[in-house]
Order: structure tokens, then sequence, then C-alpha cells
């Protein structure tokens, strides 16, 4: 039985040693590169006496970044990625909850590291990776690891505007891989498209399979991702078969039309997540990319990435929603009313997650780990922890999982209930929105609509009219050049709400 995600690692580095493991397009580095230097990286952290403790992998995204995760692991430490394109506030924040003693840079991070560290020693990769390997203390850590162990911590933001940080275990790691690669049907010649930043869990589907197969994994620079025709040629040039972005990531492809002249060819995998896909831009993939497989992936962090997924296999007509269809193999859904109760057929519940992909929780916060991480209300025999995620969703009459919206994105408006999700559907039916988003300002009890696009907003206005009841009707509609994103790509809504309010929409 496996137990620790390095065993991928260790049977394939022998297998396929000089094969090219990660890449920016640029600098790369093989199987057997990655095995040595996360290996010596790892001896070097246990020489200094790290020990079962946080190890902050602060370097800018490279296949070495990656390799220093793995490094820590060795050590039988946790990593936790941070990167210079974080704000320096919320690093400030992170390392003053971690208090770590080692932190590992590179040139690029190093000056900021140097403000920030603390009482931390800073180690330049360079440094760690070139030091000798001890075998036999490597070995010994290996003895006495668990499987329960945490491996990383990766912080998402909280509502107090703490950041939280989210433990995970090799347990739930290699449970998230197994199912995720039975799903997907990664193998050896799977050349994966890293889109997101590597302090996201997301980028856990390219990483692991990657050791997993012998597969390859090329990090896309962030630049990219505003050029969308350049973004394409760069998949085209890497032969890259498999992507899993956020939605935002597709929709800027096909909203700007790239897809009529520019195809990334050798995709036949596009999983996709984290986002509601406007029917209408999935149709324009669907019909670029006749052969290939669409998934729709749903998970929280607190789940250990993705739990969910749908393929799509049918076609959906431009206000329907996509399902997120069914939990993997060894994941439980609980779909429950406000009582705690079993969601009737077709009503609206909170999304709960029960299983081996449960994270430990959220680290050195016991008070909110223990308001997110409960009691299955449903069982009364035996101890039996749940998620409850937040997320709202229903089943259809196909017995598929639907996910609607956040409960704080279910608000209350002039006396009736109202999911902004259901008005932003609505919003992308029209051929001339490439993407919107729908806000409710509490203060002044207005719901706004702000999109990307070509439609004027009084003719977008008119048509939301004539598909919407009155009381869904936005009070204000905004088009914008862009509409913010986090560093993971999402909708930033939180930062709409604060122009709204500052009246620089």
């Amino acid at each position: 039985m496996q137990t620790n995600v390095l065993e991928y690692l260790e049977q394939t580095a022998p297998q396929v040693p000089e094969k090219l493991a990660f890449s920016n397009g640029t600098e790369g580095m093989t199987f057997r590169e990655v095995y040595d230097q996360a290996r010596a990286i790892g001896s070097t952290l246990l020489s200094l006496g790290a020990e079962r403790e946080a190890v902050v992998v602060f370097m800018e995204k490279h296949p070495r970044t990656v390799t220093a995760f793995f490094g820590a692991v060795y050590a039988g430490c946790f990593y936790v990625p941070i990167d210079a394109e974080m704000p320096r506030f919320r690093v400030e924040l992170i390392l003053q909850q971690l208090k770590p003693r080692f932190v590992l840079c590179d040139d690029k991070t190093r000056p900021l590291a140097e403000e920030l560290k603390g009482e931390a020693r800073l180690l330049s990769y360079e440094e760690a990776a070139s030091g000798p390997i001890d075998p036999a203390a490597l070995a010994a850590v290996r003895d006495s690891a668990l499987d329960t162990d945490p491996i990383y911590i990766v912080f998402t933001s909280g509502s107090t505007g703490v950041p939280k940080g989210v433990a995970a275990c090799h347990r739930s790691v290699i449970d998230y891989i197994e199912q995720l690669s039975r799903v997907l049907g990664f193998s050896r010649e799977t050349v994966f498209g890293n889109q997101t930043p590597l302090y996201f869990d997301a980028c856990l589907k390219e990483l692991y399979p990657t050791l997993k197969f012998g597969a390859t994994t090329y990090l896309i620079p962030k630049s990219l991702f505003m050029f969308p025709v350049k973004l394409v040629e760069y998949l085209n040039e890497h032969r890259i078969n498999t992507i899993c972005w956020v939605v935002s990531a597709l929709t800027m492809i096909s909203g700007f039309k790239v897809l009529e002249k520019h195809v990334p060819q050798y995709l036949h995998t596009v999983a996709f997540g984290s986002e509601m896909f406007p029917i209408r831009q999935l149709k324009l993939w669907r019909a670029a990319l006749p052969s290939a497989r669409f998934v729709n992936l749903y998970g929280p962090t607190e789940a250990t990435g993705m739990s969910c997924w749908f393929e799509v296999d049918r076609d959906f007509s431009d206000d329907e929603i996509l399902p997120v269809g069914r939990p993997f193999r060894n994941t439980g859904v609980l779909l429950l009313d406000e009582q705690g109760r079993p969601a009737a057929p077709g009503q609206v519940g909170e999304i709960c997650l029960r299983g081996t992909c449960l994270t430990l929780g959220y680290y050195g916060d016991f008070a909110r780990t223990h308001e997110a991480f409960v009691q299955n209300p449903l069982n009364d025999k035996y101890p039996e922890l749940i998620y409850r995620t937040g997320d709202l969703g229903r089943y259809n009459e196909r017995g598929e999982l639907v996910f609607l919206s956040r409960k704080d994105n279910q608000i209350k408006h002039v006396g009736h209930r109202i999911e902004l999700g259901e008005v932003e559907v609505v919003a992308c039916m029209d051929e001339a929105v490439r993407a919107a988003c729908c806000l409710y300002d509490g203060e002044k009890k207005r719901l706004l609509l702000c999109y990307e696009g070509e439609a004027e907003p009084a003719e977008l206005a008119k048509s939301l009219r004539a598909k919407l009841p009155p009381y869904m009707a936005p009070n204000g509609i905004h088009r914008l050049e862009a509409l913010p994103r986090t560093p993971n790509g999402k909708m930033d809504r939180r930062a709409l709400l604060e122009r709204a309010r500052n009246g620089t929409l």
C-alpha cells in the first residue's frame, strides 16, 4: 500500500531518468534531476535539524520550485508555497502565522525574503540542492513516516481578511491523484499545460500525476494568459494535450474568437472548474475540438482539490448550468438543508463532503477548523467528519449534482431570494458578452452586473428584462475592459464590489 507521495517519483525516475519532467518552455528538469536534487534538498534540511515542520518555498514559478516542494517532503516536512507576485502584506501575514525556521528562495525572491524572514534561516535553492545526499537520514525519515503526516499548506482567503492555511496529508493527496487519474485517463504520453500559480492546490492536478506516470508538465508563463493567440501557439509548440484550467482562462481564448483561426491541435483532454462555464463559450470549444473530452470538475481546497466530475456527454442549451456530476470514487457527497437533513429531490441544499479527501483542517486555527469540519448530522453512531463547503447545489432530473452558487452569493433583494449565478448565466447567453459577474451591494441595496464584451449596456439591460423577473433585473450594468481576476484566474468579486462602492466601475 502506498503511504507517501514520493513513491511516485521513486518508481518513475529509474524508468525514464532522462525524460523531461517539468519545464517552463525555456528551462526544464529531467526525472533524474528532480529525484537527485529533491533528495539533496531533503538531506540539507535534515542536516540543519528540520523535523516535521513547515518549510516555506519562496520562489518564482519554475521547475526548481516544484523540486523544492519534493525536497521538503523528503525531509519529513511539509512545504508552504508563496510567491513574489503575492501582495507583500499577505506574505507577511502568512509568515507571521507560520514562524518558519527555514525558507527556500531563489535569486529573484531573496531580497524580499531577507526583509520578511524574521528568525528563519534563508537557504538558496542552489545551496540546498547541491549538497550531499544522505541516504541513511532519508531512509530513517521514511521509516517513521505516516500517511496522515502533512505534505503541504496552501493559504486561502479568509472571510476576516486573515489567510487560512489548509493542511493536507499524504493519504488525501494520494487518494485524489489516484481518482483524478482514473477519471481523466492520464498516461506517460500526457503533456500537461499548467495554468495556476504554484501556491494554489490546483497545481496538484499536474505535479503529482507527472510523477506517477512519467508524464511532462509545462509551467505556462503567466504573461501568456493576456495574449490568447500566443497562448495557443505555446500549446501547439510544446504539443500540450491535457489542460486543467479555471474557466476564465478558456473563455478568454474563445471569447476573443481565437479558435476560429488558431486551434490547440494536440489537446485531447480539457478539464475545467472553479467557475461556471457559459454554455455558449463551451460550444465554441467543442466545435473547435470535436474529438476532445471536456470534463467539469468541482471541489474545495479543504477536500484536497476536486471532488466531483462530469464529462460533457450531450448538448446543453444556453440557459442551462453544466452539472458537476458525481463524486470521485471514495468520496461522499451530502446535500443538506438548513436543518441538516437531506435535501428533497430538486431542492437546493449545501454541498457537504466526507471521506479520505478531507484535509487536516486549518493550520494553527482549531476554532475555524471545528466550524467547517463537523460531525456528520446523519450519523449519530460514531465520529465521522464532513466538510461544509458553503456551496449550494441541487440534483437535476438525471440525478446529476449541479453547483449553483456560494451561500454568500444567495441574497435577498426586494423580498425575493436570488442566486447571483442565475443572472450571470442569462447575461452570458448574449453573443456579445464574453464574461459576466453579478454583485449585490448590501449597503445600497442594489443588484449590479459587470461584464466584458461588445454588448451595449442599454441593449443588454433590455435583453435581461425580457428574460428575468423584475426583481432579478440589475439596477446597474457596467461594461469593463477586463473583469478583475484573482491570481488563480477566478473572478475577483471582492475587488469588483469594492470598486462599486468607491464609484470606480
